[in-house]
């Protein structure tokens, strides 16, 4: 899937992911993957469904999804460089990954934010009914310990 707007293009397709500038956006801008090796980020790639945003050759937004394709997908590592924030780019890939059909008639979508609520919330995300039935491992330094 692809499309064009306003000069950029919204794509699906791994081949013209820039993985270099995912990976250095991940470990140097991002607060969520601080210091993620290279090879961390290329595995995770090929294991995900993965959408990019592009102006003029260059990648300015990435977003995956973890995925069975069947009931579940988490949503991640969504960003859009701060150079082109502002743009409603945020939005319009969110509206370009919903209708995606191999996202289509699943049970449960999710994702975690710090503060892109307002965002997710107009795409029908809203906070976990009985979080305490969720439960998870979390290993938050695992990049900076594995840097050393």
């Amino acid at each position: 899937m692809e499309i064009s707007e306003n000069g950029f293009i919204f794509s699906d397709k791994k081949e013209l992911l820039d993985i270099e500038a995912i990976h250095h956006y991940l470990s140097t801008e991002s607060y969520w993957a601080k210091n993620i090796p290279f090879d961390t980020v290329k595995r995770s790639i090929e294991n995900s469904l993965c959408f990019g945003i592009y102006k003029d050759g260059e990648q300015v937004g990435f977003a995956r999804w973890v995925t069975d394709k069947a009931t579940f997908a988490w949503l991640c590592d969504v960003y859009v460089k701060e150079s082109y924030r502002g743009l409603g780019l945020s939005k319009k890939l969110m509206s370009f990954m919903i209708f995606h059909p191999d996202l289509q008639g699943l049970r449960r979508y999710q994702l975690a934010t710090l503060d892109a609520h307002g965002l997710y919330e107009q795409f029908g995300f809203s906070v976990i009914e009985n979080p305490d039935r969720q439960m998870g491992i979390v290993i938050p330094d695992i990049y900076t310990r594995t840097a050393e």
